[in-house]
């Protein structure tokens, strides 16, 4: 089994900076695939202006995203543009299949990840894809291979559908019991987000520690886009008792991002650990009052017309965006009752549990994938009685 650089039996195709103003959400154009949509295969924006071919996605291309976190996937949506920032791979070499590159790439692409200075958001070159040096099998090992792992894979695709129903129950559940916020059908008061909190404060600018410190750290990453904490791949840092009281969260805070690339600056998610940690100056820690309820304010943020919003906000900026505090506290909200509010978290974290049930029977699957995956690339995965071992 010879070991090559990735450059030297693929075609990377990088996607192009279409011109926003030509962006709508209402199904006019062709679908648009940005950074947020690799994984996810359901744009939510189209394009409705000319275009080159070569920039067409197709069911089965492999995508890569290049900024924030860099992932590989197949595209399992409609036909598509390549917007900037995603990149389109595909095999050059009769030696080469691609999916077999859809299961030896990610490995690789984390450790770019891990090691590339995070400033604000890390970036992926063409140039960094190229140099990857992967085995290359022979075309019947990378048959064998793609089978057993294409296998564990639907087990591992099931169980994130099963998860994926759950975020969408969530968005129902808002719509039902708030309406849609554009219409106001239940006829709310309107306000702002600053009638319902106490404050909101700047995480610190304080350099992170990498593997010890007195607190856990969040970042940017620790917010996903769907509106949930994500606590993994935390970095540590040492407060004195002053940095204390501005910069730990606690239990119930609203964190918001504040800078991050256009698509996802907004992230926003209740903090619901016990456990002591910090954020960092890219997010905001938000307090709520009496009259409102985080876990409302973060499905209002989260739900398509707040999303909307924050891509309102940030429609002319070119490259980094930002949303400070005092402009978030601006967006207007509807404010209903506060018992309503608080029977919405009640149901929110009844769907929360069921999710939890999932993720950890998705973490045995992947971590099943993996081991599979590691014998794979090392000429070890073996099948008895039909089974991979």
């Amino acid at each position: 089994m010879r070991v090559i650089t990735v450059g030297e039996v693929v075609k990377i195709i990088s996607g192009f900076a279409f011109k926003s103003d030509m962006f709508n959400e209402e199904e006019n154009g062709i679908p648009l695939i940005r950074i947020r949509d690799v994984g996810q295969n359901n744009p939510a924006t189209y394009y409705n202006g000319e275009y080159k071919e070569e920039y067409l996605v197709s069911k089965g291309n492999l995508l890569i995203s290049m900024d924030g976190e860099f992932k590989i996937s197949e595209w399992l949506g409609p036909v598509s543009l390549l917007n900037q920032r995603v990149c389109k791979i595909e095999s050059s070499s009769p030696e080469l299949l691609e999916k077999y590159l859809l299961y030896i790439l990610p490995d690789a692409l984390k450790k770019i990840e891990d090691s590339t200075p995070y400033v604000t958001v890390k970036h992926l070159s063409v140039s960094d894809i190229r140099k990857i040096q992967i085995r290359l099998p022979s075309i019947s090992e990378q048959r064998f291979i793609i089978d057993i792992l294409d296998k564990a894979q639907t087990l591992v695709d099931k169980r994130k559908q099963a998860i994926t129903k759950l975020d969408e129950l969530v968005q129902v559940l808002f719509l039902d019991m708030f309406g849609n916020p554009t219409a106001n059908q239940k006829g709310y008061p309107i306000g702002t987000i600053k009638d319902l909190i106490i404050e909101a404060k700047y995480g610190t600018s304080k350099k992170a520690n990498e593997g010890s410190g007195q607190f856990p750290y969040l970042r940017m990453n620790n917010i996903t886009y769907q509106g949930y904490m994500y606590y993994s791949n935390l970095k540590y840092i040492d407060l004195d008792d002053k940095e204390q009281e501005k910069y730990l969260v606690q239990t119930g805070d609203l964190l918001f991002n504040r800078t991050n690339s256009k698509e996802l600056v907004g992230k926003t998610a209740v903090f619901d650990s016990n456990e002591k940690m910090a954020i960092a100056g890219y997010l905001i820690r938000v307090r709520i009052n009496d009259k409102g309820n985080p876990y409302f304010v973060s499905g209002y943020l989260n739900s398509k017309h707040g999303k909307k919003v924050l891509q309102e906000m940030c429609k002319n900026i070119i490259g980094m965006a930002n949303i400070n505090a005092q402009e978030m506290q601006n967006i207007s909200i509807l404010i209903p009752p506060k018992e309503l509010q608080d029977s919405y978290e009640k149901k929110y974290r009844a769907i929360i549990q069921q999710k939890e049930k999932h993720f950890i029977q998705l973490q045995q699957l992947e971590s099943n994938f993996q081991a599979l995956l590691q014998k794979a690339f090392k000429g070890e995965l073996k099948v008895k009685d039909g089974v991979a071992v």
